[in-house]
């Protein structure tokens, strides 16, 4: 009797959990139940979605954290649209703001411990006030997510150290080393204080490795904005140095013949040495006198060059252009009374009968207006006058003679 009435029992307790299994809309497991001690979700959250690569054995229900303090719970895991990553759903209380860029990890709480996710801000942003927050429906993608290392990761890539990785062969890089070392403690003492020095000299110039790497960088730059110049000049480079080749013979040549001519020259030059320390020697004054010149001797030749008319001349000219214009006149007559009113009469010392101005046109036997020819028999004062200027040839000849640049 006892066994019946514990098998009625248990079989009616497990009849009204179906029941009430049934009884209850939506309910589809275990993970729908609440779990004890969780988040305050309020009486409004709002869900996030949450792209993760792997989601590792996280399992609705988990809990949701932000600085490690419980704001929500997952609602479900499942896999996204794109087939390849996790969407979780999570519910978030109404008066946690979050920034719209907030990224999520997926974290463990001990080192056996249940898996969380944790919400944050991105980092750098700190306590910012960000412009937009995270609103309800919102996406965190999957590149703004994050997952902590798994306990079995950290214990499988150990086993590859221990079993397959690199510690078998610490033995024999121990005894190598030692071997190296043994009885060259002196010699590798020294390399390590050379290096030391080394490492010293760099560091005090840094500055001046740091400029040259920048110089460098910047003649790399310009050698780049110059690489189409340079390629063609080193294709015309093949032709020259053709050309070279062939004259090579001829180059040959000429530089003996120049070594010898340098021969010659640097004798030349001993055996004229003490000539030409006094040629230099008596050229010194000259040279001193034209270096006191200073500035006076290219005026001087600014002046020549612009005889008649000096720089200042132009000031005084509009223009671009100082042109010299000569009426030369030789009528015979003007050039008699020209000569008359000048301040220095060359015709004072000349004996004139009559008047030259005046010639009388009326009577052409009249010759009293006519100067008198040199060894005329009809007027014998002609010598005597000319006696007073020593010698002066006279009469008409001795003036075109003083007007042509003749006399002496």
């Amino acid at each position: 009797m006892t066994r019946l009435r514990t098998a009625l029992t248990a079989v009616g307790a497990a009849a009204l959990v179906a029941a009430g299994g049934c009884a209850v809309p939506g309910f589809s497991g275990v993970y729908d139940l609440p779990m004890p001690g969780g988040a305050d979700l309020g009486d409004d959250p709002y869900t996030v979605r949450i792209h993760f690569p792997d989601v590792l054995d996280l399992v609705p229900q988990a809990g949701v954290r932000v600085n490690e303090v419980p704001v929500g719970a997952v609602e479900d895991v499942r896999l996204a649209e794109d087939g390849w990553t996790a969407e979780v759903v999570v519910a978030v209380n109404r008066d946690v703001e979050l920034p719209a860029n907030a990224v999520a990890n997926l974290r463990q709480s001990s080192l056996l411990g249940e898996k969380y996710v944790e919400l944050a801000a991105p980092a750098g942003e700190g306590d910012q006030i960000a412009q937009a927050t995270l609103t309800d429906g919102a996406l965190i993608p999957a590149e703004r997510t994050n997952r902590s290392v798994e306990v079995e990761e950290v214990l499988g890539a150990l086993s590859m150290l221990l079993n397959g990785g690199g510690v078998e062969q610490l033995n024999t890089i121990t005894k190598e080393l030692g071997a190296a070392l043994e009885g060259n403690a002196t010699d590798v003492k020294a390399l390590l204080r050379n290096a030391e020095e080394l490492v010293r000299a760099l560091d005090a110039q840094s500055g001046d490795i740091t400029a040259a790497l920048d110089e460098l960088n910047r003649l790399s730059a310009t050698l780049r904005a110059q690489r189409d110049t340079i390629a063609v000049a080193v294709e015309d480079l093949g032709p020259g140095l053709d050309v070279l080749e062939r004259q090579r013979d001829q180059l040959v040549t000429m530089l003996g013949a120049l070594d010898g001519l340098s021969e010659v020259a640097v004798e030349t030059v001993q055996a004229g040495q003490e000539d030409l320390v006094a040629n230099l020697e008596a050229l010194l004054p000259t040279l001193r006198k034209l270096g006191e010149a200073g500035s006076d001797l290219p005026h001087a030749l600014e002046l020549m060059l612009t005889y008649p008319f000096t720089d200042a001349a132009a000031e005084g000219v509009k223009g671009d252009y100082l042109n010299l214009y000569l009426d030369l006149d030789l009528n015979l007559k003007e050039i008699l009374a020209n000569l008359g009113r000048s301040r220095q009469n060359p015709l004072q010392n000349l004996p004139i009968v009559g008047d030259l101005t005046s010639p009388h046109e009326s009577d052409p036997d009249d010759t009293s207006s006519v100067l008198p020819l040199p060894g005329d028999e009809d007027h014998p004062d002609t010598e005597d006058a000319g006696d007073d200027d020593g010698g002066t040839s006279s009469g008409l000849g001795g003036l075109l003679e003083s007007i042509t640049g003749g006399g002496r």
